[in-house]
């Protein structure tokens, strides 16, 4: 194995901190995360005596993270590091086995996540569903960037129609959460005015 300390260097020269998706999309997409965020949060606190309040506080959290992430691109850092780590390591020619592995570990890890939070969403579905299946769109569509993989890079930046496959994941999940957010919103503040 060649000395560690080379994977710094490799790294650096791979990526460095910039504006991830300076476009017009890129921006709109932050936007609509914090919004989505902000909205999210007043829920949460105002949703006080509700069991699925612990949801939306992390789902506030999740869309926090993914609005600072969406611009600093944070998954290229981890794909350009792997590819470092193995390069120096001298297992870049092997790189497809541990890339199979990595997608195969983040899809079972996916899944588990998605199962529990179905079970723990359950009771609350009917007040919660496109919020769930918004964070199923999220989730793959973070998993598919994530793992960095060729194909996938191809599927999500094709486009059908002059519409990006990646904002149909991304701004689709966003636009599903942003949609339920506000319709509980709106309902709670109906259950507040008197007739």
């Amino acid at each position: 194995m060649k000395n560690p300390t080379e994977i710094w260097p490799c790294f650096q020269d791979r990526w460095s901190p910039t504006i991830g998706d300076p476009s017009v999309m890129g921006w709109v997409t932050v936007a609509a995360y914090a919004l989505t965020a902000v909205l999210t949060a007043r829920l949460a606190l105002s949703d006080r005596g509700r069991p699925e309040r612990f949801f939306w506080l992390m789902l506030c959290l999740l869309l926090a993270a993914l609005t600072v992430n969406k611009q600093l691109d944070l998954q290229s850092a981890l794909t350009a590091f792997a590819r470092c780590t193995a390069k120096v390591q001298g297992w870049y020619e092997n790189r497809k086995v541990v890339q199979t592995g990595f997608i195969l570990a983040l899809l079972g890890l996916s899944l588990v996540f998605l199962v529990a939070l179905g079970i723990a969403m359950w009771r609350h579905l009917r007040r919660t569903w496109m919020a769930v299946l918004g964070v199923v769109f999220l989730t793959g569509f973070v998993a598919i960037r994530a793992v960095g993989f060729h194909h996938f890079d191809i599927l999500i930046k094709s486009d059908f129609a002059g519409v990006r496959t990646n904002w149909l994941l991304e701004l689709g999940g966003i636009g599903l959460i942003l949609a339920n957010v506000v319709a509980l919103l709106v309902a709670s503040r109906e259950m507040l005015e008197p007739d």
